[in-house]
């Protein structure tokens, strides 16, 4: 039993926690009646309460019961507040008012001033509760009475009475046998007692000996009437309908008259109820049960409309945010493989041999005929520059995706102009000799014209392709135009060194910059949701703590629509990451035959499970299944909105401008290709537009507005409750799906 009192305490407490993460407005009906049923599950009494309209003579037959006049009665109404009546060894009084201030008085005198209505016949605001301690043996058996306030006269006691009887454990409603359960009596049976999973209800009815006894038996008819319309929960063998004539009861009670007090009814009474209540009070558990569930359950729903769509918007924003940042990273390996390979082209480009091999000799040639500058810009600058743009057209594709670093201008300074002078010229050479022929030292290159300055470019192109330039042992005996051309050869040979040291060097420090350019943070969360992440597990843990505490101690079977950790998912509209719509599901019908593809990302802690087409047979949809509203085919198309962004950004990660060169030239060709489509192709085009309801050659936006126009019509979610359509439906939307992708892929 303690064990149980425990569990109770800790259920209450949760659903106390519950409203206040609710922040459920105090002056509710809810938020009181959590109230109410959080202090009967922390009460270890056994509450049977008297209920029912004004002057049906509650407080006499309570007082009939106890033996004396414990409460206040009169012949108007008086009971001004909900009076517990508990054991104790002496007769008296605790009043509590809402500021905690008690006051302890013997006797029940004090009543008159606290519990009963004024002139107005108003309940006094002040007081919080009323309790007297009677020492009678019923209550010593951990029973205690509740007298409450005559219903049907003010909203305010009829408010206090209803929040009341939801902490009952057994409900005794008096009935009025001259005007025999009026419409406000059938009302609040059914509203406050029958509605609300109170159903250990006892009718006892008064004031029949007032009638004639013609009056009497019909009386009696239309209550056994009353009687078995409402089937009770109480133990079997017992009625739920009994008489009791509360004001002789009282008398008889009173003057020690056993005799009267049997023929009033009231020993009858008595007996039964000592009888039901010892019977009830071994599974109160089963008491507990419908009432505490009709009020969990209402806080779980409203846990519930908090948890899914703050869920949902999580969920969308982590999905979104994944699939970005998974995009961003195959950016980055496209871009960086471009980068790589611009990069080995422009090393190879640099490599001393490679420059010897393609511009020594006309590098040479340009010297030798002080042509090296135009040579310079025109020839071996452009070369470099095409090379560099390569590069940078990578790095600032980079920024222009990732924004992380503005790159910098790959800056590989051209050496200073070759400075040469020429040889003194042997005046016994044998060498062509040409009297216009003059060479001038300036030390930016030769003006050589004539036979001799032919004689130095042809030596210059044979040293070039012999090598001879090394052979140094033959320098003396060279003619004078080969001495000329190997001394070009050698200036460019060192211009050429110097620029590949230089060039290689750089580009290796330029590679670790770009570094910085080519990669991206990940997408962060803005500020905003690590809170709304906070708040969902709260929101996520006080209901798994309700559903725990339900189960564990009144064994409330969670149903699946509040279970938060065993949700069915949905099928949703989603691009398959290509450009093209993937087919749309249907709802997930329990143990319906699905088809799932799923797909783990690479990265340590993301994984993302994508949903296609759901098949279902038509027999899984009951035809009492309401259609999906309108709201929910429309927050699918927000999250198909999403997908579509994405797959933008998928495609655009596909296009020319992502490939190398060599991808490029595939790409064009592809398109090449697909412009001279066939006329099967361009038929089946003009049919998918038709089943779209599209003119020809109508634009993207269209055919995604046409798309979206027709899902909403077509949907099979629509017909769940029309099975005779469901099949029509879904061959409907396969076409549909067909169509938008044929037109996707073609435009």
């Amino acid at each position: 039993m303690q064990q149980d009192n425990q569990n109770y305490k800790q259920l209450a407490d949760t659903l106390k926690s519950a409203s206040t993460l609710l922040d459920i407005d105090s002056k509710s009906a809810l938020y009181r009646d959590i109230i109410t049923i959080c202090n009967y599950l922390t009460n270890p009494y056994f509450r049977i309460a008297v209920f029912g309209p004004f002057n049906h003579g509650k407080s006499t037959l309570l007082n009939a019961i106890l033996g004396n006049r414990a409460l206040p009665i009169d012949l108007i109404p008086t009971t001004g507040a909900a009076i517990t009546v508990k054991y104790g060894t002496d007769l008296r009084t605790r009043i509590t008012l809402i500021d905690n201030t008690e006051i302890y008085r013997s006797g029940t005198e004090i009543l008159k001033q606290f519990a009963i209505l004024d002139g107005d016949r108003r309940m006094r605001s002040d007081v919080a509760s009323v309790e007297v301690f009677c020492p009678h043996p019923f209550l010593d058996r951990g029973v205690e009475f509740l007298d409450l306030p005559g219903t049907n006269d003010r909203e305010e006691q009829d408010n206090l009475v209803r929040e009341q009887l939801l902490g009952a454990d057994l409900v005794v409603q008096l009935l009025d046998a001259r005007k025999l359960m009026t419409l406000g009596e059938r009302e609040n049976l059914r509203d406050w007692l029958l509605d609300r999973g109170i159903k250990t209800v006892i009718f006892v009815v008064n004031f029949l000996n007032l009638l004639e006894p013609e009056e009497q038996k019909e009386v009696q008819n239309r209550l056994r009437f009353v009687a078995e319309s409402f089937r009770a929960d109480l133990p079997p063998g017992f009625s739920n309908l009994y008489r009791v004539d509360a004001l002789p009861a009282l008398r008889a009670r009173l003057k020690g008259d056993v005799a009267a007090a049997n023929t009033s009814g009231l020993v009858a009474f008595e007996t039964a109820l000592q009888n039901i209540v010892e019977i009830l009070q071994q599974n109160r558990q089963d008491l507990c049960l419908p009432r505490v569930q009709a009020i969990a359950s209402q806080i779980q729903t409203s846990l519930k409309a908090k948890i899914a769509p703050l869920r949902s918007e999580i969920k969308t924003f982590e999905e979104k945010n994944h699939a970005k940042n998974e995009i961003k990273q195959r950016a980055v390996e496209l871009i960086k493989q471009g980068f790589n390979t611009s990069v080995v082209k422009l090393r190879d480009w640099l490599n001393i041999t490679n420059l010897r091999d393609k511009y020594q000799a006309d590098a040479a040639v340009a010297l030798a005929t002080n042509n090296f500058k135009n040579w310079e810009i025109n020839t071996f600058n452009k070369d470099f520059t095409e090379l560099k743009a390569a590069i940078l057209k990578w790095l600032e594709q980079a920024y222009n995706f990732f924004q992380e670093a503005r790159p910098e201008d790959l800056l590989i300074p051209f050496p200073k102009e070759p400075q040469v002078n020429l040889p003194p010229k042997p005046s016994d050479s044998d060498d062509l000799i040409d009297p216009s022929s003059i060479a001038v030292g300036g030390g930016i290159g030769w003006l050589l014209g004539g036979p001799v300055g032919a004689a130095v470019v042809g030596s210059i192109a044979y040293l070039v392709n012999k090598n001879l330039q090394k052979q140094d042992e033959k320098t003396t005996q060279d003619s004078y135009h080969q001495q000329v051309a190997k001394i070009c050869v050698d200036a460019i040979d060192d211009y050429l060194n110097i620029f590949s040291s230089q060039g290689l060097s750089i580009l290796a420090e330029y590679e670790k910059k770009a570094e910085k350019v080519i990669k991206f943070t990940v997408i962060n969360e803005t500020l905003e949701f690590p809170k709304k992440r906070e708040d969902l597990q709260r929101w996520q843990n006080i209901l798994n703590q309700l559903n725990r505490e339900l189960e564990k101690t009144l064994g409330i079977s969670i149903p699946h629509e509040l279970d938060i950790e065993k949700e069915t998912p949905q099928s949703v509209y989603r691009f398959s990451g290509k450009g093209v719509k993937e087919d749309v599901g249907m709802h997930r019908q329990k143990d319906a035959p699905a088809k799932e593809h799923s797909h783990t990302a690479t990265r340590d802690t993301v994984k993302e499970e994508k949903q296609t087409e759901v098949k279902a047979d038509k027999s899984n949809f009951s035809a009492s299944s309401p259609p999906p509203r309108k709201e929910d085919l429309e927050a699918k198309f927000c999250a198909w909105e999403l997908d579509e962004e994405i797959a933008q950004m998928k495609a655009q990660m596909r296009s020319s401008e992502f490939q190398t060169g060599k991808q490029q030239n595939t790409n064009q060709s592809q398109q090449a290709h697909n412009q001279a489509k066939n006329q099967a192709e361009k038929d089946k085009i003009a049919r998918a537009y038709t089943i779209l309801e599209l003119q020809s050659g109508a634009s993207l936006a269209e055919i995604k507005q046409a798309y979206k126009n027709l899902v909403k019509k077509w949907h099979p979610d629509l017909f769940m409750d029309k099975p005779q359509v469901l099949q029509q439906a879904q061959e409907k939307m396969r076409l549909i799906n067909e169509a938008y992708t044929i037109l996707n892929k073609s435009i």
